[in-house]
Formats: C-alpha cells, structure tokens, sequence
C-alpha cells in the first residue's frame, strides 16, 4: 500500500464521513448497481459510472486491489416501485415491435461502448440477471427457509419486511416511518395482497394465458424474478456474502437498496456491505432532465453538438458526486477550457530541452511533489474532486509562469509532465494520448525553420504566411515566446 493519508468516505448508513476499513488487507469489493437495459443511457446515468469510475481510481492510487462488480439488469426492472406494471424491456420490446432478448442486447452493447468512450475501466466483472436466474432462486429458498417469504395468489413471491428487525435502516428511518414516508410520497401503492407496502417481489409470475419473452421455470411457478433480488444474487456470487462498498444513485437509498439489505442478510445473517455511497441527480440548464422539457440527452446527443467525450466526462466529475450536477452547453465549454489547458501546458513542457539549473530543480520537485500530495489528500476525503481540481490548475498557473521566466529545463520539464499524468490517472481523460497525438509532421518542422529564418530576417510578411500555411495544411497553432516558436494542436 502506498503512504498516503487514510481514505475516507460518506457513508449512508451511518451518515458520516468515515476512515475506510477494508475486509481484507489491501483489497476493497465494490458492488454498483448496473443499467437496466430498455433504452439509451442519458448523461445522469453516465454521470454515476463516471463518479463510480473516479472512486475506482482513487482507491487504486491508493494500492487497493478492486474488485469491482457492475451488474447489467435485463429483466424484472418494473415500471412501479410497487412491483406492478410492465417489466421496462418487454415494454421497450412492444414499443418497438422487437423481443425483450433483441433490447437488451442492442442497449447492453451500446452501453457498454459509450462507457468505454468515456474511459470508464471495465468492472472485474459485468453479470447479467438473466445469466443467473438459478442464483436467485437459491436466494429465494433461504428466505423461505428462514421465514421471509408468502405468495400472493396470480402476482408472486413476496419479502414480508416486517420480519426483518430493522427494514429501513439505511434510509435513517424505522420501519413504521418509512411505510408511513412510502405512502405520503406515493412511492408506492398498498395493494390489499401486500401484508405490508415496503413488501416487495421476489419472484413474480407469468400471466395466465400469456407467454413472455422472459420467463423461466422455478419450484414457485413459471415466471421472472424481482428486481431486487438480483442484485443480491450478483452480488453474493462474485464478492462474498459481505462486500466493502456498495455504490448506486440516491434514487436507490429509500427502496431498492433497504430491499437488498433485507434480502442478504435475511438470508445470511451477515452484514451486507459496511459503506454505502449513493451519487445526486443532475439537472440540465438548471432543470429536472426530462423529454417533455426537451432537455433530455444522451451522450450522442452531446456529440452531435460538436463536444468530444473529454468535455463531458469532465463536466460530469467537475461537481461532487453526492452534489446535484449542472449540465449546460457553458459548462461544456467551460470544460474544454480547463481540458485544452492542462494540454497546452504539457506541449509547453515537451518542447523543453533545456539545461535544468540544479537550485531551481530542487524547488521544482518540492513544488510538484507537494501538489501531488495535496491532490490525494483531497481525493482521499470523500472524492473532493472539486478541490483537487484546484490543486492541478494551481501547479499549471505556476509552471505556466516559470516556462515564460525560462526557469524550467529537460529534466524539471518531465517531472512536470509525469506530475499531470499522475493526476490524470485518476481523472482519466487519457492526456497522454493528446501528448502522442501531437507528433509532429517533418514538413512543419522544415516550415519552422524557413519562419525562424524570416523571423531573424525581420521579413515579417513571410513568417506570418508560413504560420497561416502550418495551421490550415498541418492544424497546428504557432506561438512565439521568449523560449522560441512553439506549436500548439488546434482543437475542433
């Protein structure tokens, strides 16, 4: 483990921001719960795999082994907390005249590219819930061993909550608060079948008379599981019966994730997971995203208004994840700002081949090094992405500065650059890739030299035109500084 202050994190439960004890030694098993696949993703669900991804790094920085599971949920998501209506894929299916199987797979697939666009690491593993049907049957069992479990007749198998001692406990609610909270909220609706409305499915039948897309055999009856129960299941086979973090959104904290508690550890009599962090919504131009406000996007949405997947993968980060994000065309902008400058200052640095002076070397290290420093410690307190953000334009506005003063050789030149790597591996906007991108073409380096020669000449005319030439032929930028002519990549 490398010696960094101790991580910390904002926990749910307890709501507090504690030290991270891990189960094991240099290991942290972390469970997000997945996309369900009837649709594209819009940029508030990538907002929680980019938050997610962030934390990932983080820990990774720290030395932590991950072992990162992210579910993918392709059946039993109903359109009501209530565990009634359509499951959201058969409906997507017979809006599209398709099959719940095609949906799925068209939607797992184009998530799964968008997150690799927006270089979110691939989890350890990405289980589907129809690949383990068999898993939560198991599960089922155990709580109808264990006394958890009624049947409804023609609707399913339910969790009777009010057997499990402390239902609720993650939302900081008792069990009678939260009912009562449920009802007032209109989250859910009590059926005269339900023994209690925080009951919920863990198997629901199929239709008499109907044959689903989805539907397996089971000792229950022929039908589908619950959308809770799958992410036990998942859960429990790849990370143990007691994880260290469990990630979501904080649409999860008031059902979906008191509904997974109930299920483990009704069934194990462990703990289920020791932290609990739940990421805020976003807005959009200061509004709730939605498509009758016509402010609903997805990330191809955003591409075809011209932004890369840098810009947004970097507005999604720039607030902090337990903060509402607000998602504007400006703060796109603004994003490709503070992108191009954390380039620009790395070109800067690569030109450099100068002699370092050994005094200001020395305060070079010092001065880099504390950033660095600085920078974990605020990722290490909660994912502080904000201030550590601070601490990286803070280190470019100094370094910009001494480039200009000439006080920056070969040497000092590459600790600086290995510095902006370093945080970026954490950011993950893959700068290295711009760095190799900028390779420079022979003939632009000939054109230079045919303007240095006209520049010493005072034939001012001519440089202007072989600058003109380098940009619109090669799309290179040309800047004069004290240190000579440097190039810059012009960005779209």
């Amino acid at each position: 483990m490398r010696e960094y202050s101790a991580m910390r994190i904002f926990n749910t439960m307890s709501r507090k921001t504690e030290i991270l004890k891990v189960l094991e030694a240099g290991v942290v098993r972390i469970y997000c719960c997945g996309p369900t696949v009837y649709e594209s993703p819009h940029i508030g669900n990538m907002r929680t795999y980019v938050w997610q991804d962030i934390l990932r790094r983080t820990l990774e920085l720290n030395g932590y082994k991950v072992i990162h599971v992210r579910n993918i949920t392709d059946v039993g998501h109903l359109k009501s907390d209530a565990d009634t209506g359509e499951d959201k894929l058969q409906e997507s299916a017979n809006r599209r005249h398709s099959t719940a199987w095609d949906i799925a797979k068209i939607y797992t697939e184009e998530f799964f590219d968008y997150s690799k666009m927006l270089n979110i690491l691939d989890p350890s593993f990405s289980p589907k819930a129809t690949d383990h049907i068999d898993e939560m049957l198991d599960l089922i069992k155990k709580l109808e061993d264990n006394g958890y479990t009624y049947a409804i007749h023609n609707d399913g198998v339910y969790y009777d909550t009010s057997r499990f001692h402390d239902y609720g406990k993650l939302t900081g609610m008792n069990f009678a608060q939260l009912n009562k909270y449920l009802i007032g909220g209109a989250r859910v609706k009590l059926s005269r079948e339900k023994r209690n409305i925080t009951d919920f499915a863990l198997w629901k039948f199929s239709p008499k008379n109907e044959k689903r897309d989805m539907e397996w055999n089971s000792d229950y009856g022929v039908g589908f599981p619950g959308w809770h129960i799958e992410c036990s299941a998942m859960s429990m086979k790849y990370l143990g019966e007691t994880i260290d973090i469990h990630c979501g959104g904080v649409d999860h904290i008031y059902i979906h994730h008191p509904n997974e508690i109930a299920q483990s550890e009704g069934a194990t009599g462990k703990k289920f997971a020791d932290y609990w962090m739940h990421g805020e919504f976003i807005l959009v131009e200061n509004k709730k995203m939605s498509k009758s406000k016509g402010n609903f996007y997805t990330v191809e949405d955003i591409l075809k208004k011209g932004f890369g997947w840098r810009e947004i993968r970097y507005l999604l980060f720039s607030a902090h994840y337990r903060s509402q994000l607000n998602f504007t065309i400006r703060g796109l902008e603004s994003a490709k700002a503070s992108i191009n400058r954390m380039h620009d200052v790395m070109g800067r640095l690569k030109d450099i081949n100068g002699t370092d002076d050994k005094t200001e070397l020395k305060k070079l290290h010092a001065l880099v090094n504390s950033h660095k420093n600085e920078f974990v410690r605020w990722m290490n307190n909660d994912i502080m992405v904000t201030e550590a953000l601070r601490v990286v334009f803070d280190l470019i506005s100094i370094i910009n500065k001494q480039i200009e003063d000439g006080r920056i050789g070969r040497i000092g030149s590459r600790a600086t650059i290995d510095a902006i790597l370093f945080f970026d591996s954490v950011l993950g906007l893959n700068l290295a890739e711009l760095m190799n991108e900028d390779s420079i073409p022979r003939e632009v380096l000939e054109l230079l030299e045919k303007r240095d020669i006209a520049r010493a000449k005072k034939d001012f005319a001519l440089a202007d035109s072989i600058r003109d030439m380098i940009l619109d032929r090669y799309g290179f930028i040309v800047e004069d500084s004290k240190n000579g002519q440097r190039l810059k990549k012009k960005r779209l």
